[in-house]
């Protein structure tokens, strides 16, 4: 079977498999090529509220396929960060489900994610020091919020790998699943994401990850413009109503 990304939406709810089950599902330069226009079209498709990103079989991904190595480093290194940076720049939520090896590309993938379930086994390891590679200053400062500064200094300097406890401990994992229970609380929980308001998701995905370095006054806006779009969705007024009639809310943003 040829390497590449599978896509399958179903119930609000987009699932990328990543598939190179001949190398642990190593990402393959198109692979990393074709991740960007991927993202695109399924966030301007209305049908997706969130989106899973998974690896075939017992393996997340292993990181990237050694070969591409032959490739200019700066041009390998400059389509992952590409990928990486499309899919944190996703504007509905993201959950990488996360079994067996999460390594090298696997883990900026991971991590570039806002959610990551994990199952007991997984490891997680950054391993440019293995190889001699400066990993990319976006994806440092990525894992350095999502793992601490200290976690993020022990995977780049040592390239080792931690179990899932450690990485729940650390913030790198945000729960950790039983064997076989993976598959079902991730949709479970994908479930839970379809049913509640997109608009909260948007503007809250986008002040949580684009407030960090601009101006509080800048931030200021931002929350200004988000609850102002709330306020003439009837979303508010929906989840109210929804609330005292003791129903499931029926929210409508976007509308146009």
């Amino acid at each position: 079977m040829e390497p590449g990304l599978k896509t399958h939406v179903s119930d609000g709810t987009a699932t990328v498999t990543i598939s190179n089950t001949g190398k642990r599902n190593a990402m393959t330069v198109p692979m990393w090529r074709e991740l960007p226009p991927l993202l695109a079209r399924l966030a301007a498709d209305r049908a997706v509220r969130s989106l899973v990103l998974t690896g075939e079989g017992g393996t997340f991904c292993a990181g990237a396929d050694i070969g591409s190595l032959r490739d200019p480093a700066d041009e390998s290194q400059g389509l992952a960060a590409a990928a990486e940076e499309a899919l944190a720049a996703f504007p509905k939520p993201t959950l990488a489900a996360i079994r067996g090896y999460c390594v090298g590309g696997g883990t900026q993938l991971a991590a570039a994610c806002d959610l990551r379930f994990a199952e007991e086994g997984a490891l997680f390891g950054v391993t440019p020091a293995k190889l001699g590679v400066a990993y990319p200053a976006g994806a440092t400062r990525r894992l350095v919020r999502v793992a601490g500064l200290s976690t993020a200094k022990y995977l780049l300097f040592s390239g080792e790998l931690i179990d899932c406890a450690r990485a729940l401990r650390t913030g790198l994992v945000d729960e950790v699943l039983a064997d076989g229970e993976l598959g079902k609380r991730v949709a479970e929980f994908s479930a839970v994401l379809a049913s509640r308001s997109l608009l909260t998701q948007t503007a809250a995905k986008e002040l949580a990850d684009g407030t960090w370095d601009v101006p509080p006054a800048e931030a200021a806006e931002r929350g200004a413009h988000w609850a102002a779009q709330a306020r003439a969705s009837g979303d508010i007024a929906e989840g109210a109503a929804a609330f005292l009639e003791r129903r499931a809310p029926r929210f409508t943003w976007p509308t146009d």
